[in-house]
Parts: C-alpha cells; structure tokens; sequence
C-alpha cells in the first residue's frame, strides 16, 4: 500500500463507500501517514462544508407540529371536503412534500454534528500531539479540566476491560467549550466527547450511528452529552459507552 493508492482512493473514503477491508487498511495507512491523514483532513472539511452550507437554518418544533396538525383531516374546517379532488390533492401532496423536505434537513443539520466531530477525531489522529494533558490515570485527567471547561465529569475504572486512557484536551463545537478524552483499544484509537447537552448543536440524536467509516454512539446524562467516536465495532464502542454511563450514575 502507498500513497497513491490512498489518494485514488480519497473519495470513496471519504464519501463511506469503501469495503471494510479497504476502509481498514485506509486507517492503517493514515495512522502511519500525517501527509495523507491530513488529505483526508481536507477533504472531510469540504464535504461538510458542502453539505452543510444550505442547512443553516433548522424549523422550529412548534412549526413542525403545526405542519403535521394542517396535514390532519379537520372536521371544522369544511372548506377542504368543499374542494374538487383535482385541487385538494395536489394541494395536500405539496404539503406533504413541503414536510417531507423540512423534516429531512432537520434531519441532515443533525447528522452534520457527527460529522464534525468525525473530523475532530481524524485530526486528533493525524496530530503528533493529540492530547494536552497526557496521563493513563483518570485521577490526573479529570482535575486536569477544572476550570478549562463549565462543567465536571467523571471517568471509568478500566481495569481488566482492554480499554487504556492516554489523556485528554478541551475542544470546541459550534464555539461551545467540550473535553475530548482518548483511548486505546488493540492499538485503535476512541474519541470520548463530552460537552453540555443542549450546547453544541442542539437537538444532537442519540443512538448507534456511522460516519466516515468511524463508528459512533451519542446519549446524554444529567445535562451532558457524549459521544464516543472509532474504527471499533459496535459492540467495542458500546462497551465503553457502558462503563462510562455506569460511572456517570454513582
């Protein structure tokens, strides 16, 4: 494998369209390699820059309720039984495209979160200092962002569970201050976000989701918001996810 062979390769990366086996020996390569770790960089920031560059604005809930209530047949509105079905029909169908078309770019704004946070983790990967504050001991990490970031959080026991915490920095998302903890699993590196639930991109969904071939799980906890973000598996992220969510309820 070289370099060529990565950048023939860029876009289909990039747009989730590799097979596993490709999309794994990609990773492989990008780890070992900033030059093109940093291609792949670029070209994530300008697929999110282009498709997001019409999602800026997001509809209300009381809208889209409003939307799907007109939608409803209204017994005490008879003017709709009054219209000749050539002119109610196409009528209701450009409503319910219109719906349609604004619950779908809900939809993407929410979806363009992940991929942000995607590209925060590719560029902690291709960074030869990924972490700020670097310590295998979550009693060091933790006090490390008091006062770096407007809340608190604690962190797992990982003893005997294969997962090993290398550190930890502040990042941002839509200029709301967050912490990004690393950790290794099989020489795999995990991103673990964590800002204020509401904050950063609100209304983020939560759930098992993947983007740019990275895996990912989102749920929140008494106000906060994580994300966990790596080439694992599913089921290699959800266990993080539980040992994390089991030290968040003590």
């Amino acid at each position: 494998m070289n370099c060529d062979w990565i950048r023939q390769r860029m876009d289909a990366y990039v747009d989730n369209e590799l097979p596993e086996a490709e999309a794994a020996e990609f990773e492989a390569h990008m780890r070992s390699c900033a030059a093109c770790a940093n291609a792949a960089l670029e070209q994530t920031r300008l697929k999110l820059a282009t498709r997001t560059a019409g999602q800026r604005f997001t509809p209300p809930a009381e809208f889209l309720q409003r939307m799907e209530q007109n939608l409803r047949p209204q017994s005490a509105k008879p003017s709709w039984r009054l219209l000749r079905w050539p002119v109610a029909l196409p009528v209701a169908m450009a409503a319910a495209l219109l719906l349609a078309v604004l619950l779908i770019a809900n939809f993407q704004h929410r979806r363009a979160a992940y991929a942000e946070l995607a590209d925060l983790h590719v560029t902690t990967l291709a960074s030869a200092n990924p972490v700020d504050v670097i310590s295998e001991d979550r009693h060091t990490v933790k006090p490390w962002f008091a006062g770096r970031i407007p809340f608190t959080f604690d962190l797992p026991e990982l003893k005997d569970t294969g997962f090993e915490l290398s550190g930890g920095r502040v990042v941002y998302l839509q200029h709301s201050p967050g912490a990004q903890l690393l950790y290794t699993l099989r020489k795999h590196r995990l991103s673990v976000f964590i800002f204020q639930d509401g904050q950063a991109w609100p209304g983020m969904m939560t759930g098992a989701s993947s983007e740019l071939s990275f895996h990912m799980e989102s749920w929140s906890h008494s106000g906060l918001r994580y994300v966990i973000v790596g080439d694992v598996s599913d089921a290699d992220i959800h266990s993080l996810a539980e040992l994390l969510r089991k030290v968040a309820r003590q």
